[in-house]
């Protein structure tokens, strides 16, 4: 199985804003997610986030091991386990984790610090073929756009 891997340098738009874009099209394609991040305060902020989107557009979520996580469209956790039964991964920490293999997709976010980090992973996943990376770029509009 071949694993996509996208990734997503954060510069005009923080974490959470781009947590909650790239969310919000993940259950529109109908799929469910799993958000991974090591750092709890993240974890519980995120959660936050997508559930106070505007508009009654809110994001139903759930932290990883509360009531009812397998019925979540979008788990917050701080492992890459899927119990809502995702198969898509959005690591929102910057850190990678080797357990995001078993994902169809990963989305790994990562800042201008974490960058030197992203860039050996890239070229390390340049020479796996059961790897498909992609780099996207956000625009002046914040629209995300592949690219080189």
């Amino acid at each position: 199985m071949t694993v996509r891997v996208d990734f997503y340098q954060l510069s005009r738009d923080p974490v959470d804003v781009t947590t909650a874009k790239l969310a919000r099209k993940v259950l529109q394609a109908g799929q469910r997610l799993v958000v991974v991040s090591g750092d709890e305060a993240q974890r519980e902020h995120l959660s936050k986030v997508l559930w106070e989107q505007g508009g009654g557009a809110f994001l139903a979520n759930g932290l990883s091991g509360g009531p009812h996580e397998a019925r979540q469209p979008i788990l917050i956790s701080d492992s890459c386990a899927a119990p809502n039964e995702a198969r898509m991964a959005l690591i929102a920490d910057g850190q990678w984790r080797e357990e995001a293999m078993g994902f169809e997709r990963v989305l790994l976010l990562f800042d201008a610090a974490q960058r030197e980090g992203a860039v050996e992973l890239w070229r390390r996943f340049a020479k796996d073929d059961a790897v498909d990376n992609r780099i996207n770029k956000q625009d002046e509009n914040g629209a995300w756009r592949e690219g080189a």
